[in-house]
């Protein structure tokens, strides 16, 4: 089935929504946790260092790495719900 006009913006629309979303969580992740809440977080402790620390060390590693599978998986799903080939 080829894409009409139509369905090709809003497949861009739900594109360019789950990249600003999944780019929201990496920040919140990345700079918030590991930064910006560091001291809330160093309250708790993960593995013997605190929490805040191993945001910013190893948290926000595993983190990418879920939303890079998190993206593939999303883009695969509009890709098929609008017709678009890959």
């Amino acid at each position: 089935m080829a894409a009409t006009s139509e369905s090709k913006k809003a497949y861009w629309r739900a594109a360019l929504r789950l990249t600003l979303g999944l780019l929201l969580i990496w920040f919140l992740v990345s700079y918030g946790a590991g930064i910006l809440f560091r001291e809330f977080l160093d309250q708790f402790s993960i593995g013997g260092a605190p929490l805040g620390f191993w945001f910013a060390q190893q948290g926000a590693i595993y983190a990418f790495l879920v939303l890079i599978v998190i993206y593939c998986i999303g883009m695969s799903a509009l890709e098929k719900k609008y017709g678009i080939e890959g």
